[in-house]
């Protein structure tokens, strides 16, 4: 590990404390994780994936109603209504 200095406001202490103290682990730890979460919510994905991901998943899901594409925005509707 790289020994490194940050400077992190009052509030920013007290919450990594008390996160630490909940889940029985130092402070270092606690703010590992954080950046670990951080970074890899960063990243971002490139577009050869993410239309990967979309046909991955195209055709998976059925609603049983064959008219999906000419009522779509009434099923929203419905699915949003109070």
């Amino acid at each position: 590990m790289i020994r490194t200095q940050v400077q992190l406001t009052e509030e920013q202490i007290a919450l990594i404390k008390q996160v630490a103290a909940e889940r029985n682990m130092s402070m270092s730890e606690v703010i590992r994780h954080g950046m670990d979460r951080f970074l890899r919510q960063s990243l971002t994905i490139d577009r050869t994936e993410r239309v990967r991901r979309a046909l991955e998943v195209t055709g998976r899901f059925r609603s049983g109603r064959t008219d999906v594409s000419q009522r779509h925005d009434e099923y929203l509707a419905e699915a949003y209504a109070p």
